[in-house]
């Protein structure tokens, strides 16, 4: 094959997946609006930031999370822009200028998203971030909201899971820690970095998807087997 014929095949292929890539996104997102759909009203979820990067580090991104505890069902996700913290925050801002934080449209969404899904009295765990009551008592007024103190995180599990002890929120850091785990694009040392954002979301969708489908069909076996499993 010449090379001119090769990378006409080359493109044409990225065509396709990009292509087939928003498709099964739309798929996606409808599979998990009929699960939310279905599944009982939750008591007790918890809800915070992973963060991840775009192309760089000096482009960071938040990847908000809403889990149902104890079962680790996500309920409602979200990719937003953030700027750098930190010593990175100067060399962000003199290369890249200044970067909009738009997390707070990102938690609306994903909180409005999760209203359906949980009890009006839910009780929301999440960590010591001070913007999160504020947004929580307007999207979810009769909440319960408690906040934990953020933690080290330990050499496993990412960078998500915490040492020593007992996590408040380990239903949140175990799954953002699948998310790293099995979405190659967010894993801590990669070559394979996230270039579009919007791209980011198509992959954390048919994860979630997937994650929550498996997730259930273990629960559902589980109460089959064992009736007096409630959760």
């Amino acid at each position: 094959m010449s090379m001119r014929r090769a990378a006409i095949v080359i493109a044409t292929n990225r065509k396709t997946v990009d292509r087939r890539l928003g498709y099964f996104d739309h798929v996606a997102r409808a599979s998990h609006g009929r699960l939310l759909a279905r599944i009982e009203q939750q008591n007790c979820v918890q809800f915070d930031d992973m963060e991840t990067s775009e192309h760089t580090k000096l482009k960071p991104l938040a990847i908000p999370l809403v889990v149902a505890h104890p079962s680790r069902v996500i309920l409602s996700y979200d990719v937003a822009e953030m700027p750098a913290k930190g010593h990175l925050a100067t060399l962000s801002f003199k290369k890249y200028g200044r970067r909009e934080d738009r997390r707070a449209k990102a938690w609306e969404y994903v909180l409005s998203g999760a209203k359906q899904a949980t009890v009006p009295d839910v009780v929301i765990i999440s960590d010591s971030h001070k913007r999160y009551p504020e947004m929580i008592r307007k999207f979810l007024p009769n909440a319960k909201h408690i906040q934990v103190k953020s933690r080290r995180a330990c050499v496993a599990g990412q960078g998500e899971l915490k040492k020593g002890g007992y996590d408040p929120i380990f239903s949140l850091n175990h799954t953002a820690a699948m998310l790293r785990a099995n979405i190659n694009r967010l894993i801590r040392k990669t070559w394979c970095t996230t270039k579009r954002k919007d791209r980011l979301l198509c992959h954390i969708s048919l994860y979630v998807l997937w994650h929550n489908e498996t997730i259930i069909s273990k629960l559902e076996n589980r109460r089959r087997v064992f009736p007096f499993v409630t959760e």
